[in-house]
Order: structure tokens, then C-alpha cells, then sequence
């Protein structure tokens, strides 16, 4: 006796045109909706394992004591914090890091606006100058401080040979505090300066041309109509910028490490930033990475706490008149100016 064959589903119908459409359909949404995510994933997969490991990672070593030999040596929590806060080295490099930045950052953005605007007006040879104010940016930080260490020379400097051919006394560039800050912030200003013109070249060149133009042809100079409309149609710019040079400024190392053949800030530390200062705490005598991770924190704080000071300030003024409204005003006192 024969088993009995087994009963077959029937073959399911082929999928319709309009079924196909609706996964098409719905195939298409998630694309549009997941592609901007899968093109800045790997960005964020780097920056995770290059900037935020690191970052979580010093919190940790800096509430531990940690040496450069010896390694973890148990939690210790605020200890270094607190170790760090009543050095006065700590705060003399503190200081030394905040007039270098001031020194360099304030003069850095004038000379780089005004870089900027020249380069946007009618050149010969336009591409020339862009590419001749990037050289200082693409040449080596180390080559730079060599060549400003022995132009800022006390004894037989190219400054002071300038300063005293023209009667004035010489200046101890390596001795006296501020005048090495002056000296460090000149370096700084030579390496950066064409790098931040050339962003702000770009933001010139996307203005309208027809807003400058109308305030031209109403009866506003150059010169009013570069502060009236110019200036604040860079406001994104200028955020950038000035945010980038306060993060910048704020960790400076490679300038003053080269300014002297030692390299440890002057005799006296008189020109010692904060990172120098936090290299000496974990590489120097003390090998102590809990402290020199300590110093990084605070130093990262200090950052944030000026880069979103800085954003406040320039999104305050810069909202006191925007493009248009600028440009409108700009207008209307021209036009009653005529009248």
C-alpha cells in the first residue's frame, strides 16, 4: 500500500506592480533618510577613537596616581586637582598663556580681515598673492621658531640690530617676560595670519555683489560700506575664526618650546604656557601623568568655558545688525544724506 503523497502549498502569486512600487517607495524614504547618517559615520567613528578615548581616558588618569614608570598606583581622586591649583607655576603659566593668546589672536584677526579685502579687490595675479600668504602656514613649526629664536636674538638678533641702528636700546627678547610674549605672539601671528585670510577671503567672495554695488552707487564709500555690509555678512566667519584661534591660542606649545635651545620656558619660566607646563609635569622631573592629566582638564574647561564665552560675544554683536538690515540702513542714510 502506497503512503500518501504529501499535499504541496500552492506557489505564492508573483508580487504586483504596485507592491513592487510601495517597496520601492519605501526603499527610497530610508535611503534618503539613513544616507546623510552613513556619510558622516566614519567621522564620528574617528573622532571616538582618536578624541573622545583619549579625553575619557585622561579624566580617568588624572584621578589616579599614575606615573610614567610605575603606572597605576591607586584612585586618588581630587588630589591632583588640587596639587595643580596651588602651584604657582601653574598659574604663572596660566597667565603666560593668556597674554601670548592675546598678544597674538587680537592682531592675528585685524591683519587677516584686512589681508582678506585686499586680496578681494582687483588684483594682478591674483592667485600669486593667495598662494604667497599660505606659505607661512605649510612651513614647519619647528623651521619657523628656529628662525624667530635667532631673529629675536638679545646679543646679535636681526631686531635688535634694527632697534639700535635707529637709536633705540635693545630689547632682552629671552629675558624680559613681556617682551619674549611679544616675540612668541609675533611668531604665531607669521604662521597663522594668511591661513585665517584666506577663510575669510572665501566668505568675502560669496557675498552678492548687487548689495555692494547698490550701497556704491547710492553714495557710500568703500570704506562704509565695508563696515556696513561686509563686516557683518561675515558674521559665521568671524565666529569660526575667532573660536578656532581661542582653541588654538589656548594650547600653544610649539612656538615657545623653540623659542630657546632648552626649551623649558625662559630661566625664570617667564614664557612657559600651560601645555609646556602640563609636558613638564608628565615628561620632565616629576614623570607624573595624573597631574600632567589634571593640567589637561582644566586647560580643556578653560576652552570650552572661553570658546562658547566667545560665541556669545560675537553672536551679540554681530546680531546687532545683520546683512540686510545693515545694507537697508546703509541705504536710507545715503539716500537722505543726498537729499
Amino acid at each position: 500500500m502506497s503512503a500518501p503523497s504529501a499535499v504541496t502549498a500552492p506557489p505564492s502569486p508573483p508580487p504586483q506592480p504596485a507592491q513592487r512600487a510601495a517597496w520601492r517607495s519605501s526603499l527610497s524614504q530610508l535611503d534618503v533618510r539613513t544616507a546623510p547618517y552613513v556619510y558622516i559615520a566614519p567621522f564620528f567613528l574617528l573622532f571616538a577613537l582618536v578624541g573622545l578615548f583619549p579625553l575619557v581616558y585622561t579624566a580617568y588618569v588624572s584621578v589616579h596616581e599614575w606615573g610614567l614608570i610605575t603606572g597605576d598606583q591607586g584612585f586618588a581622586g581630587l588630589a591632583n586637582y588640587a596639587y595643580v591649583l596651588n602651584q604657582p607655576r601653574f598659574w604663572q603659566a596660566m597667565g603666560n598663556t593668556f597674554s601670548i593668546f592675546l598678544l597674538s589672536s587680537v592682531p592675528q584677526l585685524i591683519l587677516a580681515i584686512f589681508i582678506a579685502a585686499v586680496l578681494d579687490a582687483n588684483l594682478r595675479a591674483k592667485t600669486f598673492w593667495r598662494m604667497g600668504v599660505l606659505v607661512p602656514y605649510v612651513v614647519a613649526p619647528v623651521a619657523v621658531g628656529l628662525i624667530f629664536n635667532q631673529m629675536f636674538a638679545d646679543q646679535s638678533g636681526f631686531v635688535n640690530a634694527v632697534l639700535t641702528s635707529l637709536g633705540l636700546p635693545p630689547v632682552g627678547w629671552h629675558a624680559e617676560s613681556f617682551a619674549s610674549h611679544v616675540a612668541i605672539a609675533t611668531m604665531v601671528n607669521f604662521r597663522w595670519t594668511g591661513y585665517n585670510a584666506l577663510i575669510l577671503l572665501a566668505a568675502m567672495q560669496a557675498i552678492p555683489r548687487d548689495v555692494i554695488e547698490a550701497a556704491v552707487v547710492d553714495g557710500a564709500s568703500r570704506l562704509r560700506t565695508f563696515f556696513s555690509i561686509t563686516i557683518p555678512m561675515l558674521r559665521p566667519t568671524l565666529i569660526f575664526v575667532i573660536i578656532t584661534s581661542t582653541i588654538g591660542g589656548l594650547q600653544i606649545f610649539d612656538e615657545p618650546r623653540m623659542f630657546d635651545q632648552i626649551g623649558l620656558g625662559g630661566n625664570d619660566r617667564q614664557w612657559m604656557t600651560i601645555t609646556m607646563y602640563m609636558y613638564e609635569l608628565g615628561w620632565g622631573s616629576q614623570r607624573d601623568f595624573g597631574r600632567a592629566s589634571a593640567v589637561a582638564w582644566i586647560l580643556f574647561l578653560v576652552i570650552i568655558t572661553f570658546a562658547l564665552l566667545n560665541f556669545w560675544l560675537t553672536s551679540r554683536i554681530a546680531s546687532s545688525g545683520s546683512a540686510t538690515t545693515g545694507a537697508s540702513r546703509l541705504m536710507r542714510k545715503t539716500k537722505g544724506g543726498k537729499r
